[in-house]
């Protein structure tokens, strides 16, 4: 029993001579690590701002245009209330079209405009990624992460300024 013990005391030593300078070599490395905060970078880059201006000015647009749909309920309603009982009736019928209308409106509308914003999320996002690879390819960096995902990290190795210069440019 002793000699098994001591056998494989001596396996394990002789296992471990072997392996280490294995070992040494795959974690001697010194990794560069960095960290990007990316919803600052989404907010100040000048491709964001731009999409948002023109994504409001189709918001703008399109609200001009659902006016016109509730002004045209709002006038048929208005000349329903001066109508004979069977008259109020046959309106009736225009009003109900004209409410399914303006329904289908909001509902292409807001649609539309999603996705738009998905599009131009998309695409700014590609942008940032591409600028961060890149950045960090050309740096020497092993790693860079979210900063929505660390608990802490030292200022030095926030790339974030950096990300904001090559993209604003």
């Amino acid at each position: 029993m002793k000699k098994g013990i001591a056998l494989l005391t001596a396996m394990l030593f002789a296992a471990g001579l072997l392996v280490g300078p294995v070992c040494e070599k795959v974690f001697a490395k010194d990794m560069k690590i960095a960290y990007v905060d990316l919803a600052k970078v989404f907010d100040e880059y000048s491709k964001t701002k731009d999409s948002e201006k023109v994504l409001e000015e189709k918001g703008k647009s399109k609200e001009a245009e659902r006016a016109k749909l509730v002004d045209e309920v709002k006038k048929a309603k208005d000349e329903q209330a001066l109508l004979s009982d069977k008259a109020k009736a046959e309106k009736q019928g225009v009003i109900d079209i004209k409410i399914k209308a303006l329904q289908d409106y909001d509902t292409k509308a807001r649609n539309d405009l999603m996705k738009d914003r998905n599009d131009m999320l998309g695409g700014i996002m590609k942008d940032i990624e591409k600028v961060v690879t890149d950045y960090a390819k050309a740096s020497g960096y092993d790693f860079v992460l979210n900063s929505r995902m660390l608990l802490y990290g030292a200022e030095q190795y926030d790339m974030t300024k950096d990300i904001l210069a090559k993209l604003n440019k």
